[in-house]
């Protein structure tokens, strides 16, 4: 009969064997890698520093043509909308809150009027404008390596295709050579686009190099009136249906490429419709004609607007106007908070005016 110690060490050795031959199946079972310039999985972060990003703070729409969900609270709340998480307190929103409201309240009447909103959406506005300056700077110098001031196409190429995970030295050395690259088929479409987007941030005389003025008009086309026009070429484009470079409603809220595949996607295809069906008919549609144009879209999409800012700030403002007064008192503020913060505040009259 075999001993207790012979067979834990043949039970060891068993084990040995089998964690052995499980190593060998992952390591042919892995899918060999395609590309000899591929190496780690690009770093996200890197990749956004030099991608353009299709959110863009403070604008109404996404660079895909979707409407900006979070535009409300960007252009009430700014830099400070970090601070208003799911997670913080109610009681510290709240008093964040206050003071946000005594700042937009200029004329200290303890009520808040389309002026005074509209003074507010563009100083937030303003903010962010700033902030995507500031950012683009650090963007500017990840893709400039010699610091001359200037990136030409080929070295933001090789930048974005090392941030894909292709091989930097390689990538560099086969473009300095002119040799084809093996890239595959969408990462080659991104190229595409990125380089017309390229075309039309290079101001005359056109040379290919971006200076860092230049490089923020290709990162954030709401900066500049002539790449404002063409995301709204590219908005229109996607959205046309029938070639006639102006959106019907039916084009505008057509439904994304994809199947309904149960109830619960039902109801956020019946919400997109339905929000999109609002925004073109109330505020993109100008002269409510049914048509919109492209100067429409390009009006709507500008984020220094005025008129577009006034609108806005009516439009908050009825949200949350209870007693029909056209003004915002504090504690209507308050109580709609999701709609301007994003976060939901509780038993916001109780504590309302012993902190306020």
């Amino acid at each position: 009969m075999m001993s207790r110690q012979a067979f834990l060490c043949s039970l060891g050795s068993l084990y040995l064997s089998l964690l052995f031959v499980f190593l060998l199946m992952d390591v042919y079972a892995r899918p060999a890698n395609n590309s000899a310039l591929k190496e780690k999985p690009a770093d996200s972060k890197d990749e956004n520093e030099i991608l353009p990003p299709d959110h863009l703070n403070g604008v109404k729409m996404e660079m895909d043509g979707h409407l900006n969900k979070e535009f409300h609270q960007e252009v009430f709340l700014g830099k400070e909308m970090e601070e208003f998480e799911e997670d913080s307190e109610p009681r510290k929103n709240r008093k964040k809150l206050m003071v946000i409201f005594s700042k937009v309240d200029i004329n200290n009447d303890k009520k808040i009027g389309a002026k005074e909103m509209q003074r507010w959406i563009m100083e937030k506005t303003d903010e962010h404008f700033q902030e995507a300056v500031e950012e683009n700077k650090m963007h500017f110098r990840a893709v400039d390596p010699d610091g001359d001031g200037h990136v030409s196409w080929d070295e933001y190429k090789i930048k974005f295709l090392a941030s894909k995970g292709f091989n930097e030295k390689e990538i560099a050395e086969k473009i300095k050579n002119n040799e084809e690259l093996k890239i595959d088929e969408e990462t080659q479409e991104v190229l595409d686009n990125l380089k017309d987007r390229w075309y039309q941030a290079d101001n005359p005389p056109p040379d290919l190099m971006l200076n860092e003025e230049e490089f923020l008009s290709f990162l954030h086309p709401e900066h500049s009136r002539g790449m404002l026009k063409f995301m709204v070429k590219e908005i229109i484009r996607d959205l046309d249906q029938d070639g006639d470079k102006k959106l019907t409603l039916s084009e505008f809220i057509s439904l994304p490429v994809g199947t309904v595949e149960n109830q619960q996607a039902q109801d956020i295809d019946d919400d997109w419709v339905k929000d999109r069906r609002k925004e073109f008919e109330e505020v993109i549609d100008a002269n409510h004609d049914g048509i919109v144009t492209m100067e429409e879209l390009e009006e709507y999409m500008d984020p220094m607007n005025e008129y577009n800012a006034l609108n806005e700030a009516k439009q908050m403002i009825a949200v949350a106007d209870e007693n029909q007064n056209h003004h915002l008192e504090l504690e209507e503020i308050l109580k709609y908070s999701e709609y301007f913060t994003g976060s939901k505040l509780m038993d916001y009259a109780r504590n309302v005016h012993e902190e306020f």
